[in-house]
């Protein structure tokens, strides 16, 4: 793993003013055809999954966690319902929008470089990583996706595996996927008293069902300090009338600096 890279504040700038309007010429100006209209909810459920809205994280105080939950809500109005047609894109900036206050975001929890600071908008990434799982049981394809680069708090009840998650920052760091099959798909999603729920509905079932797994998990002192997280992530393709496996697909790598002691119990 490559020692992480601290650059100075105007090169940040330059480095985000360039790549915001790249990625505005792709949204805008390119011929790719974006998922943008909603429907009633489709009948046939393809998977679902909830994520715990509160958790005790050491050092964050929990009314970050609260005005994490009013900006889900937020988020969450800009995509239930959405159908991404045959051959359409799905973006998750393009459709969500830059969260500003005055689009009624408030200050949360953000993750950067590591640390724990806050930001509007801040703790909508529990929505690109619920996101990212879901699509994982489909066959759509998920052509944008970054990896965490730091693997701030240890595991706690953790159900998934390591690095299945996807983060977020308006326009760049973004989260797309694209329907390559002959079916509408459709995001159903909704905020809850105690959960994020997410599911992924069509007008026609799947002949296939998918279990995702890791290999190669492992923790190394790196060169330069401190200790790295490791992965690699799987996926089996199964038939559903005749349970057998069909392939086993390679998703991603994962690397993450820990911060923390991974020799702790």
């Amino acid at each position: 793993m490559r020692k992480p890279i601290h650059r100075s504040k105007s090169r940040i700038l330059v480095g985000r003013v360039y790549y915001t309007l790249k990625k505005w010429v792709y949204w805008y100006f390119s011929k790719v055809n974006f998922a943008t209209d909603f429907e009633s909810h489709l009948s046939i459920e393809i998977f679902t999954h909830k994520t715990i809205l509160r958790r005790k994280l050491k050092k964050v105080d929990m009314w970050m966690q609260e005005n994490k939950i009013a900006n889900l809500k937020i988020a969450v109005e800009k995509l239930d319902r959405l159908v991404i047609e045959p051959g359409q894109t799905f973006s998750y900036w393009r459709q969500i929008g830059k969260p500003t206050k005055s689009k009624g975001y408030l200050e949360a929890m953000i993750l950067h470089n590591g640390k724990v600071i806050t930001g509007v908008g801040g703790g909508i990434c529990q929505l690109s990583n619920l996101l990212y799982w879901i699509t994982l049981h489909t066959p759509l394809i998920v052509i944008e996706r970054w990896r965490h680069g730091y693997d701030v708090f240890p595991d706690v009840k953790r159900s998934q595996p390591f690095g299945s998650g996807a983060t977020c920052a308006y326009p760049n760091i973004d989260l797309q996927f694209k329907n390559n099959t002959k079916q509408k798909f459709q995001l159903s999603l909704k905020v809850t008293d105690k959960y994020l729920i997410g599911k992924w509905l069509s007008n026609q079932p799947i002949k296939f069902k998918y279990e995702i797994f890791e290999k190669d998990h492992e923790i190394k002192h790196e060169w330069f300090g401190g200790y790295s997280r490791n992965n690699k992530i799987f996926r089996k393709v199964i038939d559903k009338n005749t349970n057998r496996e069909i392939s086993e697909e390679f998703i991603t790598k994962n690397h993450a600096l820990m911060m923390y002691n991974p020799l702790l119990e």
